[in-house]
């Protein structure tokens, strides 16, 4: 497993029957999860919080503010920057374990010796996106959810890199990818983290068994003669990390050369010294 182990602004404190109790900045969270089926006894921190996040049994779930705390907020991964914020199906905005690959990236981008493009499909919040602009890559940022766009821009411009080089696209990523094949546009790396299913901006149906491999195959289209990385993460229940690597051991090594292999990321908790494990990541690098 990777572990990121390097922040200082986010933490899990603790652990126990299925929640994680974290503090993002000042402001300490208690959200869900499902890899935390240990039950081991909470104390008086569990109560010490600001928002609690419940999970409905008929699906979804609510926020509980306990305290007031802002609509948003930001907090620092070394020189980078990104908004936090309480949505939806308890996300934040944020996925602290993908520094791991932040780290990964920025530095095969620096050490490339020449000028790299980017292409982020399923990009998000643009943790990714903001990752590689830091290190000198010019970007093309592709999600189906404008207000994911949005937010990218704002994480951008809160690391100070907004005048850098970086497309923003709000389409369907199949979509997309067939019309840079047509353009014949092309990218020395890609990063995806497609949901397990979704649907795009006019319907369009997306299942990660079905749909994967097929986008794969698609992107290898697009890829520079020399690419540098192709990165794909995970966070489907009972995909293994072996999958991941199969997929771009099939497609970008056999074509390229190169290493593929996959491992599970995960968050140190404090409490314990345990490890939370947090989805998986497959990486394709040159050499």
């Amino acid at each position: 497993m990777i572990v990121a182990n390097n922040w200082k602004d986010y933490r899990i404190i603790d652990s126990s029957s299925g929640e994680k109790l974290e503090i993002w900045g000042d402001i300490i969270l208690r959200r869900p999860d499902p890899q935390i089926v240990w039950d081991t006894p909470k104390d008086k921190a569990w109560k010490n919080i600001h928002a609690w996040y419940h999970r409905s049994d008929k699906g979804g779930g609510q926020w509980e503010y306990i305290k007031k705390i802002p609509e948003s907020w930001t907090i620092n991964y070394k020189d980078l920057t990104f908004l936090v914020k309480p949505m939806n199906f308890k996300h934040t905005g944020l996925f602290p374990e993908q520094a791991v690959n932040w780290e990964w990236m920025i530095d095969k981008i620096k050490n490339a010796g020449r000028p790299i493009k980017v292409l982020n499909l399923f990009a998000y919040t643009g943790g990714a996106s903001v990752a590689c602009s830091y290190a000198g890559a010019t970007v093309c940022h592709v999600d189906a959810a404008k207000g994911m766009v949005n937010q990218a821009k704002e994480n951008l411009k809160l690391s100070g890199l907004e005048n850098n080089v970086v497309r923003f696209i709000t389409d369907d990523v199949n979509k997309f990818v067939e019309r840079e094949i047509r353009r014949g546009n092309k990218y020395d790396a890609i990063i995806m983290d497609p949901p397990s299913y979704g649907r795009g901006p006019t319907g369009e149906i997306w299942n990660i068994e079905t749909s994967l491999y097929p986008l794969v195959e698609k992107t290898m289209q697009v890829l520079s003669d020399e690419p540098l990385f192709y990165l794909i993460n995970s966070y489907t229940a009972g995909l293994a990390p072996t999958v991941l690597a199969n997929i771009l051991k099939l497609t970008v090594e056999k074509k390229y050369g190169g290493k593929s292999y996959a491992d599970e990321i995960g968050l140190p908790v404090e409490k314990n010294n345990l490890i939370l494990p947090c989805g998986i990541s497959g990486r394709w690098e040159n050499k």
